[in-house]
């Protein structure tokens, strides 16, 4: 079984200094580290004020910056041939276009609140797979604020990133156009090695899961489709208009508030199923705090189970190659699986013994190939640290 390597990161930041240095002929300021994220359970739920289980992975995006005194500012990407140049001035909503949104559109955010953003230098590297649904966009825009931040002088403070939370998302929201929750960035921010990030966007606390899976012989597998997966397509968009529907006809502040029993309220089958969804996704959170904490892990790997079947037929969010990655590995002993990120491609979550870990990876990717299916990729990740400098 082969699987995508995280890297180390000292190493990582001495090879984006290195680009650095090879692209503009100076060494960086400093060096932003920020990590993709898997969500455990609780899809679909951030902007329904609802729960969410995430992880941050090892695997991080890392950017160098240095502060100019003229106002230019100039990026590139080691994942990216083109480089984009402009100032503040030429950024917005919906320019630039691409990679160079998430950067920039930081930059226009972090300017828009407070910060004396002058020009910047940014070289990024990642080893977060992008279009996998694992937050490659967040773990950019969070490793540049942080680097940023610390260039002008700052440090990350719970209080710096609180702020750097909603300036993250902007980036995301209203300059790549790209609709978030804050899920992402609130993991990239806040994580901590060893544990899952309990996310309420109802109150907004933030609460701390401890996971002994090592413990009870038991590790994480992720898998990445290499389905494509982008969030500005509009199909998650669709279904964030399909809640809102919902929250009109119900006359409520939210799908937290809703119930099982408003089902029946609603004279749409296609939001129907959309609030069912949500609803029995945000208990299955619940669900999966409380087995946890009990070591009850195939529970929690039935509420895998169960979360996936509601995001492929309730959400309609799954696809073959996702469906067939479940099929596979709960036929191969694992405990539980599930798509997780947005949908319409990207990646699978599969809880299993770590003694069936590489047999159930090698499956999956014959599974693969016996279908005629591109190869997938594969993570184990610990539940890792979030956002730190380098």
């Amino acid at each position: 079984m082969q699987l995508i390597d995280a890297g180390t990161p000292a190493t990582l930041a001495a090879s984006v200094r290195a680009r650095f240095h090879e692209v503009f002929g100076e060494e960086p300021t400093t060096v932003g580290r920020a990590p993709g994220r898997v969500n455990l359970i609780g899809e679909h739920t951030d902007y329904n004020a609802g729960l969410c289980l995430p992880v941050a992975l090892p695997h991080a995006t890392y950017a160098a910056v240095r502060l100019r005194e003229d106002g230019v500012i100039r990026l590139r990407s080691a994942q990216a041939d083109d480089t984009w140049e402009g100032t503040l001035a030429d950024v917005g909503p919906g320019h630039p276009r691409g990679w160079p949104a998430y950067v920039a559109g930081v930059l226009w955010a972090l300017a828009d609140v407070g910060y004396a953003v002058p020009g910047v230098d940014v070289v990024i590297d990642s080893t977060v797979p992008v279009g996998a649904g694992l937050s490659s966009s967040a773990a950019i825009e969070c490793s540049v604020a942080a680097a940023v931040v610390a260039a002008l002088g700052g440090s990350l403070t719970d209080e710096v990133r609180e702020l750097l939370v909603p300036a993250c998302m902007r980036a995301e929201i209203e300059v790549a156009g790209a609709p978030t929750g804050g899920m992402d960035q609130a993991v990239s921010l806040f994580a901590q090695e060893g544990r899952a990030l309990l996310l309420d966007f109802q109150d907004g606390s933030r609460t701390q899961v401890s996971l002994p899976l090592h413990e009870a012989g038991l590790a994480f597998l992720v898998v990445d489709t290499r389905v494509s997966h982008a969030l500005v397509d509009g199909g998650y968009a669709s279904r964030r208009a399909d809640c809102e529907r919902a929250v009109a006809q119900l006359g409520i502040s939210s799908l937290r508030d809703a119930t099982l029993a408003d089902l029946d309220r609603l004279d749409d089958d296609r939001v129907r199923r959309r609030v069912r969804h949500v609803v029995t996704e945000i208990e299955r959170v619940e669900e999966v705090v409380a087995a946890a904490a009990h070591g009850s892990w195939q529970r929690v790997g039935d509420l895998f189970v169960a979360s996936h079947a509601s995001m492929r037929d309730d959400y309609e969010i799954s696809c073959e190659e996702l469906d067939l990655v479940v099929e596979t590995a709960l036929a191969h002993g694992a405990l539980g699986a599930r798509m997780t990120g947005g949908g319409f491609g990207g990646s699978a979550i599969v809880l299993a013994p770590v003694d069936r870990r590489e047999e159930i990876g090698d499956a999956i990717v014959a599974a693969f190939a016996a279908a005629s299916y591109g190869e997938p990729g594969l993570l184990s990740p610990d539940p890792s640290a979030g956002v730190s400098l380098e």
